[in-house]
């Protein structure tokens, strides 16, 4: 009898203790995406995310929506002459991977496309961010999809190691959905664990769900690499920067709003956008249309960077040019490069080219306004 009551403990005592080395390897897991390992120097990245600001995205190899986007050839030589005469540092280039791979578009020509940019940054001492633009990750099928990511990365990884890891960047994923931001890190760490498999220098881009949230982020803990810039995008207020951007829907219908608020020249709401978010917005814009305002919301991501001793990144800022006045969009864009500067954040601007350019009309320095040289900061050379 004290024989199988011994017996009966020690199989209780055995399955405990496999229960338990479960529990602990399920935490472990979870606390290893999240715990860095501290084999690198902080500096180095922090120094890598600095040298990526006075950026500028090329809009070009992620329009969707232009059928002879690839055809034409519209980043030219010239380009990037004058990307450096105005003092930008870096170039983002978003491309359409899963877009252009439905379409049938040879993954070969993009390549080729992106080698080209890449010679062009070194020729003008650019730094360069390839942006995996326009996925399709979501909650119901962020487990498939990010293995297709994944495959992605692993052939630009090897196609582009050797590489210098100071001047070549990876953001591994523009503007992840309003998904869970869980299964959003959950998907990150894999990508990024895939890259390192192959690459440990590489310095990689990663922002949180939510389109690149300041909020997410802020609520976000950060990943266990040491090599990581973490990104957001910012729009506020974004009843301004988008103002009748018929892709955004009917929230930003109302136009003809100056920055910063002015009870004068303050539009009446668009009927379209009552009873949406956009109706919010307008109301609360006396309150956000502000620098001081702006400076508010930019502290967020600061004060989270400090927290985890990280180096963040503002890859994405700037207004759509085809409803705001000239002088608002000026006022805005120096307003957040000042900001981002004061609090020792870089920044890229969206974008060079597209319907947020910051010219009136093909690029040039004719078609840069003097309030838009000001407003990023251009100053000429007085000895040429």
């Amino acid at each position: 009898m004290l024989n199988i009551e011994n017996n009966k403990i020690s199989h209780i005592k055995l399955a405990k203790s496999k229960h338990l080395a479960t529990i602990l390897v399920i935490v472990s897991l979870i606390v290893a995406k999240s715990t860095p390992t501290f084999g690198q120097n902080r500096s180095v990245v922090f120094s890598r995310a600095n040298s990526l600001d006075m950026g500028v995205s090329l809009s070009w190899l992620e329009q969707t929506w232009d059928d002879k986007a690839l055809t034409q050839k519209r980043i030219t030589a010239a380009d990037f002459k004058l990307l450096k005469t105005l003092g930008f540092k870096s170039i983002r280039l978003p491309v359409a991977f899963e877009y252009h791979a439905g379409k049938g578009v040879p993954l070969n020509l993009l390549l080729g496309y992106i080698d080209e940019v890449w010679k062009q940054c070194r020729t003008n001492g650019l730094k360069l961010v390839i942006d995996y633009h326009y996925g399709t990750l979501n909650d119901n099928n962020y487990i498939a999809q990010t293995q297709v990511i994944i495959k992605t990365w692993t052939l630009l990884t090897r196609r582009y190691m050797k590489l210098p890891a100071d001047g070549l960047f990876f953001e591994i994923y523009n503007e992840p959905p309003p998904m869970n931001p869980q299964l959003w890190k959950d998907a990150a760490y894999n990508i990024v664990s895939a890259i390192r498999k192959i690459d440990q220098k590489r310095t990689l881009l990663v922002g949180a769900s939510n389109y690149n949230s300041i909020y997410e982020l802020s609520r976000m803990v950060r990943l266990a690499d040491e090599n990581i810039i973490y990104t957001f995008h910012f729009y506020e207020p974004f009843l301004f920067t988008h103002q009748g951007a018929a892709w955004v829907g009917n929230q930003v219908a109302t136009t003809g709003v100056p920055f910063p608020y002015n009870v004068e020249k303050f539009p009446v709401l668009n009927p379209k956008a009552k009873n949406t978010w956009g109706e919010t917005n307008y109301y609360q814009y006396k309150t956000d249309g502000n620098e001081q305002s702006v400076k508010d919301k930019l502290q967020i991501v600061k004060n989270w960077s400090a927290q985890y001793f990280v180096p963040i990144l503002c890859s994405e800022y700037g207004v759509y040019n085809e409803y705001s006045d000239a002088d608002s969009r000026c006022r805005y864009i120096k307003t957040v490069r000042q900001t981002l500067k004061q609090l020792q954040i870089p920044g890229m601007l969206w974008d060079y080219n597209g319907n947020f350019s910051v010219f009136k009309g093909k690029p040039s320095l004719n078609t840069l306004s003097p309030c838009m040289k000001d407003a990023i900061g251009y100053e000429p050379d007085s000895t040429k």
